[in-house]
């Protein structure tokens, strides 16, 4: 089961929303108020603790996490029992396996957080009654969706044809604000490296300065 701290302050709810709708506003500018009314009513705000499972990899996902403050992983354990880190997750992003959460089928990552979060759900049926009501919901939906594929995309080809120092750096470089917020075996784990062989790497770096 998710494992809630507590509803968030009423103020911190007021903080947290508009941050959720100008997310929405940045994919999709077309966003009338009636439609900002709507996700506003079917939101509900929540914080949780560093190390909670934000959600348990095996369930299906009933709503949708925006990351208002905070920063967690998406991980899975293999056959062999190692902990896998598939992702990170930070402010202004969704904490979801979206091809599971549109299925309706059970989530293949777990998702910890790594830093207290405050967490902006939005329900799936009500995001499944927005999308049939209102038509730039549904826009923002797909436009989402396509960002997530080219991200997928992206660390595949990554994966496929980058030499370890190179995944390095260009995670240091995509994301500078994570490089002190996640740990050396979480970032080895995402990179697909043994986290000496990281080690070894960032020592090179830094002799080179």
């Amino acid at each position: 089961m998710n494992k809630v701290l507590r509803p968030c302050a009423e103020t911190l709810a007021k903080q947290a929303i508009p941050a959720y709708l100008n997310a929405y506003r940045v994919l999709c500018p077309e966003l009338t108020e009636a439609e900002q009314d709507f996700l506003a009513a079917s939101v509900v705000v929540a914080d949780y603790k560093s190390r909670a499972l934000y959600l348990q990899a095996g369930v299906v996902q009933n709503a949708i996490g925006f990351v208002y403050a905070g920063l967690l992983r998406s991980f899975y354990i293999d056959s062999d029992g190692n902990d896998i880190t598939m992702g990170f997750v930070k402010e202004n992003d969704y904490a979801t396996d979206c091809a599971a959460f549109v299925a309706r089928q059970p989530s293949r990552y777990a998702f910890q957080c790594l830093e207290p979060c405050i967490i902006v759900d939005l329900p799936y049926t009500a995001m499944a009654d927005g999308f049939g009501r209102f038509k730039n919901l549904e826009t923002y939906g797909r436009r989402y969706k396509e960002q997530v594929l080219a991200a997928q995309q992206a660390r595949i080809e990554a994966c496929l044809v980058e030499v370890a120092e190179q995944r390095y750096l260009n995670f240091v470089r995509q994301h500078p604000d994570l490089f002190g917020r996640v740990s050396l075996t979480h970032l080895a784990s995402y990179l697909g490296i043994e986290r000496q062989s990281l080690s070894r790497i960032r020592k090179k770096l830094a002799d080179r300065r």
